[in-house]
């Protein structure tokens, strides 16, 4: 899977971190992780070449520290199965030789996930990326390159309050030089074009099509000079954001992967002289790993949407593809080294960005204190408390979904609940508060009415296949990304192997412990339709509504799927 490059790559990486050592006993382990890493052990990087790029994306509008776990399952199928980033927990670590307990082993995978979490503390925080930044400018003048991988508008209490202009605030007070997007289409057209306005950059999105004209929406390229290489990015956004989200937000747009209009989009940057030419993503990990294998003459892809932190550069036909996590966990750094139009060496890492370790900056600490100041109060108000630890990411479940479809059973008196394979939303430890800002974190949206009604079985099972496929289709360009729907009230197995319409079986109703009827109607309540009109009380104020009910949650770890040919 990895050359011997790769995991060169990967030791000049790790070394700066105190306490990566392999075979390390668990005693060890817990005392490494008490041991500090600074600011500078994160920084720490031998600079190469004339070009360093500096890449992040999946942000979601966090723009102070939390907690983010990474999944503990995360299958991959066909050519990706058994392969990066599918790869978790202890796979991971064999695979890199990264002794469990250390902090780059803690902030790759989800192992001890809640005790090394307090240990090592919260990450991300735009004031302290913006550290990380300004010191790698300053080291490297002239020749950095941010790039931001999108979905950065979305996913906050703020930026839902002022519909993106938070975050269009903050990226441009970071310098992001360029960007593509995702969920920033789910504020609709006429906002996309107001915020797209206010940016101090380009705003790339090659593959988006204006339906009436049949002309491109967006600028597809954007040419910079960085160390006096002429750079070509080319900015391509989600391909199948009006099936994943409502098509009445943006009814005039089509987007698709348009591996051709990428084709030669390379071919004339090459042709114009490019010295380095560069695929901003928001594709998918196994998507732009297809991609990146069929087009020719592509020096680097950074991909992004699938949310996977992956610490090396992947090398792909002559192409080196980058994933760099998601919430601001990550920041990737790439220095190359360009002659005569191609890459000739390269040196990567992947920084986590290890909030107590870094000294926030201080003018984007007061901009993130000014947008928040208005909303301080909401934000911080107490709803209750998890005895349990609360977490989103995983290929079928995750505690914080399980608890959104507890409350949609209770609070809108269903049989069934359904919540979307969302990526994105803190993780919560045992014991920590759940506040509003919490429940943010994992449902602000523009579309999210908690609906009420009635599906066959046959319905519920086809949401389930056609979910399912999208997931876990063995061909990546039609894996639309997101993980399986989350159910409560019901059991169900998944063959992953099987095509569409057989995956899904033995589907019972918990309650009372029979199979789900083909022809029998069940109450349902879910959140995040894409169907317009779609009625109901805001999921973020039915999830309050429950907690402050209840006051303490403890959610137990799902046992009702079962998964088959994993």
């Amino acid at each position: 899977m990895l050359n011997r490059r790769d995991l060169l790559q990967l030791a000049a990486a790790t070394v700066a971190l105190p306490g990566v050592l392999t075979g390390a006993g668990s005693g060890l382990n817990r005392a490494l992780a008490q041991q500090k890493v600074t600011q500078d052990d994160l920084l720490r990087f031998e600079p190469l070449g004339q070009v360093t790029l500096l890449h992040f994306a999946d942000i979601h509008a966090q723009l102070v520290p939390l907690y983010f776990r990474e999944p503990s399952v995360n299958i991959g199928v066909g050519a990706a199965r058994g392969k990066l980033p599918h790869l978790t927990g202890g796979d991971f670590l064999r695979e890199f030789g990264m002794a469990a307990g250390t902090a780059e082993a803690h902030a790759l995978t989800s192992e001890n996930y809640a005790a090394l979490a307090s240990a090592y503390g919260k990450v991300g925080g735009v004031d302290r990326l913006a550290t990380l930044i300004g010191a790698v400018r300053a080291e490297r003048p002239g020749k950095t390159l941010l790039l931001d991988g999108g979905d950065t508008w979305q996913g906050s209490y703020t930026s839902l309050a002022t519909r993106g202009a938070d975050m269009v605030e903050v990226m441009n007070a970071l310098g992001v030089e360029v960007m593509t997007a995702h969920w920033e289409f789910t504020y609709g057209t006429e906002r996309v074009e107001e915020l797209i306005g206010e940016l101090g950059f380009p705003f790339l999105a090659g593959n988006v099509r204006d339906t009436e004209w049949d002309e491109e929406v967006f600028d597809a390229t954007a040419t910079f000079v960085r160390g006096g290489v002429k750079i070509v990015v080319i900015g391509q956004a989600f391909p199948y954001t009006p099936v994943a989200h409502p098509r009445y937000k943006i009814p005039n747009w089509s987007f698709g992967i348009r591996e051709n209009l990428v084709r030669k989009r390379v071919e004339r940057a090459r042709a114009e002289g490019a010295g380095l030419v560069v695929l901003l993503s928001h594709n998918g990990f196994d998507t732009d790993r297809k991609l990146a294998g069929r087009i020719e003459g592509l020096d680097v892809l950074l991909s992004a949407h699938t949310h996977d932190a992956v610490p090396v550069a992947l090398e792909i036909d002559g192409t080196l593809m980058i994933s760099s996590g998601s919430h601001g966990k990550f920041l990737s750094r790439l220095d190359l080294e360009v002659g005569n139009g191609r890459v000739t060496g390269y040196r990567f890492r992947l920084i986590p960005v290890l909030s107590d370790a870094i000294a926030p900056d201080p003018e984007m600490a007061a901009l993130v204190g000014k947008i928040r100041a208005p909303f301080d109060t909401e934000l911080s108000r107490v709803l209750g408390r998890t005895e349990g630890l609360l977490y989103r990411r995983g290929n079928f479940n995750g505690t914080f979904d399980d608890l959104i479809c507890r409350a949609l059973i209770e609070e809108r008196d269903a049989e069934i609940a359904l919540s979307p394979g969302f990526r994105w939303g803190a993780t919560l430890l045992p014991g920590q508060d759940i506040t509003v800002e919490d429940i943010y974190s994992q449902t602000a949206i523009t579309y999210p009415n908690a609906y009420r009604t009635e599906f066959t079985g046959a319905f519920l099972k086809e949401i389930l296949e056609d979910v399912a496929d999208n997931l876990f289709n063995p061909d990546p360009y039609y894996q639309q990304g997101g993980d399986m729907v989350r159910v409560g009230g019901m059991a169900y197995a998944i063959d992953i192997a099987k095509p569409i319409g057989q995956r899904i079986s033995e589907m019972t109703l918990i309650r009372t412990g029979q199979p789900i009827e083909a022809d029998k109607s069940y109450m349902v309540s879910g959140w995040a339709s894409v169907n317009e009109g779609t009625e109901g009380p805001p999921v973020y104020d039915v999830l309050a509504r429950h907690i402050e009910r209840h006051r303490v949650v403890d959610i137990p770890e799902n046992q009702t799927v079962r998964i088959v040919n994993s």
